[in-house]
């Protein structure tokens, strides 16, 4: 059989990050302002005087533009604001009414977030200009993931080994090599470079150290960005050149050790071209069946060909298949998709042209200014560490390898569950997006760890 090639999945776009994000609210002296991710803005608590008589609470409604909506317990009420008047200006109305006792925002409630301080996350709302594939309304919703697995005593997906099968990692300083700065010294376990055959999977091309910061990158450090399974073991497997090229003999060798060697989750940011089909790599497919059959669940990249079929590895049956969405939750313009893709999660670049359901029409244009997902590497220089914004299903992949990393460690569905189990969860909870239900353009959705994860 011919020599087959397999395609790294990356692009070398870098982002420069200027100075870091600030964003603050400003009121007037003496007086707090609300804003509307504070308090409902339609409403407001009242609470009446007891000597309050109906048609007393009637006329100070009447003067304040607002109107009866809800008893509450105790006797106060909740005030619907009618009058065009925010909730600032229709507190300071009701606080001069005789009988009004006080009157108070509608105070929202929501999840206890793990928000952390890394500067390119950004803090506040911030964040969403770096790390918009972690939070933000085409995100994976990461601070909700987090804070669930922190309760459950499994902060970052603690315990769970995640082997990757790529081009190594810049995981250690060693002669030439050097690990990158965000990338804790301990997070790396049985390491194997299967083209030098040695212990020492050094990275020499930037892209398996990409898919390891979005892994486990270190969080909460005040250093750069974040990784999704920041706790996690990575075993480094290095099955790619300085080029980016590989065979299938190496990668299912890279298999067969993963789950020898214990990894509960195996990561293909990998890629035979379209013309490879299951009768051409009989050694992968078999690598993958022992996988599967020791419980080891296998995360695979859909392709970049923009084709209409699943590339494989992520083809196989043994497999999760992920294609790659954009800042606009749309699929992306090179992401292959077709028969078996599970679902998808954040690549970046530029929204497909596809304008054939309602979905689509109403989010996605191939114009908007693409957004890359932003992690630390190296960008040609293996010594030279920078925040850089790659591109490609490749980096969708490890959200979702991260995803099952956090659900294993979480025991959500158990101690030990199946491939099968994890891949259901996903697909059962990831957000509807294209066309209503499963479709061959975005599988069962867009991936969402914070309802993956919810009891």
């Amino acid at each position: 059989m011919t020599a087959r090639h397999l395609l790294p999945l990356a692009c070398t776009t870098a982002l420069a990050l200027g100075s870091g994000i600030s964003l603050a609210h400003s009121a007037p002296r003496g007086s707090r302002a609300v804003f509307a991710s504070e308090a409902d803005t339609q409403s407001v608590i009242v609470g009446f005087r007891g000597s309050a008589t109906r048609a007393d609470r009637a006329r100070a409604e009447h003067a304040t533009g607002t109107a009866y909506q809800d008893a509450l317990p105790g006797g106060t009420q909740q005030l619907r604001i009618v009058a065009n008047h925010d909730v600032d200006s229709t507190l300071v109305r009701l606080r001069k009414q005789p009988n009004v006792q006080y009157a108070i925002p509608n105070y929202r409630v929501h999840a206890s977030d793990f928000v952390p301080n890394d500067p390119g996350f950004g803090g506040s709302a911030g964040w969403e200009k770096v790390q918009w594939n972690f939070v933000g309304p085409n995100s994976v919703n990461a601070p909700g993931a987090w804070a669930t697995a922190i309760h459950d005593g499994a902060a970052g997906g603690r315990g769970v080994t995640i082997a990757e099968i790529d081009s190594g990692v810049a995981f250690e300083n060693r002669g030439g090599a050097r690990r990158s700065p965000d990338l804790a010294r301990g997070s790396f376990v049985a390491p194997w470079d299967f083209l030098r055959n040695n212990r020492h999977p050094d990275d020499l091309e930037g892209h398996g150290t990409h898919v390891a910061s979005t892994l486990v990158e270190e969080t909460n450090n005040g250093i750069a960005v974040t990784g999704l399974a920041y706790n996690a073991h990575v075993m480094p497997l290095r099955v790619l050149d300085a080029n980016g090229n590989g065979d299938g003999a190496t990668v299912a060798r890279a298999i067969r050790y993963a789950v020898k060697h214990h990894a509960r989750v195996i990561n293909m940011s990998v890629e035979f071209d379209t013309t490879v089909h299951a009768a051409d790599i009989p050694d992968v497919l078999g690598a993958m069946r022992y996988a599967y059959n020791h419980g080891v669940v296998m995360v695979a990249a859909s392709g970049n060909e923009g084709r209409g079929t699943v590339s494989y590895p992520a083809a196989s049956r043994y497999a999760i298949a992920v294609g790659a969405s954009t800042a606009d939750g749309c699929l992306a313009d090179y992401s292959n998709y077709g028969t078996g893709l599970a679902l998808v999660a954040p690549g970046g670049g530029s929204d497909g042209p596809f304008t054939d359901d309602a979905y689509d029409s109403a989010h996605c244009n191939p114009n908007n200014p693409p957004r890359e997902v932003t992690q630390e590497t190296f960008v040609r220089n293996p010594d030279h560490f920078r925040l850089a914004g790659f591109e490609g299903t490749s980096f969708a992949t490890p959200h979702v390898t991260a995803a099952v990393a956090l659900l294993i460690a979480t025991h959500r569905l158990g101690r030990h569950p199946t491939p099968a189990q994890l891949r259901a969860r996903l697909m059962a909870t990831a957000r509807d997006v294209g066309p209503s239900g499963y479709d061959r353009r975005y599988g069962a959705g867009l991936l969402d760890i914070q309802a993956a994860l919810a009891p």
